[in-house]
């Protein structure tokens, strides 16, 4: 009985463990994205702010940085924004 217990518990430990890390992994926040830049017609590492837009979906709210251009702030129009 106590053996039967335990394993429960370990269960929803593990899938309590699992969701977290899904949200974590794939939820909002900063995330590295790879993306075609529009402008320079170049392939591009970018850092998207995801925010959730409606119904739980995800959606890229503001590019913080990208590999094209150098650390200072981003001059260009974001319009890759749109392929995220």
């Amino acid at each position: 009985m106590a053996t039967i217990f335990v394993l429960e518990a370990a269960t929803v430990f593990v899938c309590w463990a699992v969701a977290g890390y899904v949200i974590w992994k794939w939820g909002p926040g900063l995330r590295n994205r790879t993306v075609e830049c529009p402008e320079r017609k170049l392939r591009a590492r970018v850092m998207a702010d995801q925010r959730e837009a409606e119904f739980g979906c995800l959606r890229a709210a503001d590019v913080k940085s990208c590999s094209l251009y150098p650390v200072t702030e981003l001059t260009c129009g974001k319009t890759c924004m749109a392929r995220l």
